[in-house]
């Protein structure tokens, strides 16, 4: 019984605490502050009393037109952008290293040909050739040029 007595009295003062103050001017030219105004006087609201809590962070400025977003889709927003901006980043990542790869193979491709080794090619029946000096020329100019393009 003492607990519920307690509680009851504890929203009491919870709800009194939380009401509405008013500020008026009185017949004497004095400020005068209460939750209930004189009748006839000229009232104005006043903010609640903070309830301690940290007030929330202001929404971003609207552009022109646009209602202020509200903190949760302010929040969905800023996700959604860091999100892409992730993405973004990782198929940066993902072309840097296929673009380093395709350097290291042009590279391994340009020494063999350079090595001054008979080089062999598989033709469309599956079998083996060899290349012959013009032809091992070509291979040789390609594969600088995929050098330069791939290992800038």
């Amino acid at each position: 019984m003492k607990k519920a007595l307690l509680f009851i009295l504890i929203i009491g003062f919870a709800a009194a605490a939380s009401a509405q103050q008013y500020k008026w001017v009185d017949k004497d030219g004095k400020v005068r502050y209460g939750d209930v105004p004189p009748p006839g006087a000229n009232a104005t609201p006043m903010r609640p009393p903070s309830s301690g809590a940290a007030a929330p962070a202001p929404a971003p400025a609207a552009k022109d037109g646009e209602k202020p977003l509200s903190p949760e889709a302010a929040f969905r927003k800023r996700q959604e952008e860091a999100a892409k901006e992730r993405e973004k980043q990782a198929k940066a990542d993902q072309e840097v290293q296929e673009k380093r790869q395709n350097c290291t193979r042009a590279q391994d491709a340009l020494r063999t040909l350079e090595s001054g080794q008979r080089v062999s090619r598989t033709d469309s029946k599956g079998e083996r050739y060899f290349l012959d000096d013009a032809q091992a020329a070509q291979e040789t100019a390609r594969a600088r040029q995929s050098v330069q393009e791939w290992c800038k």
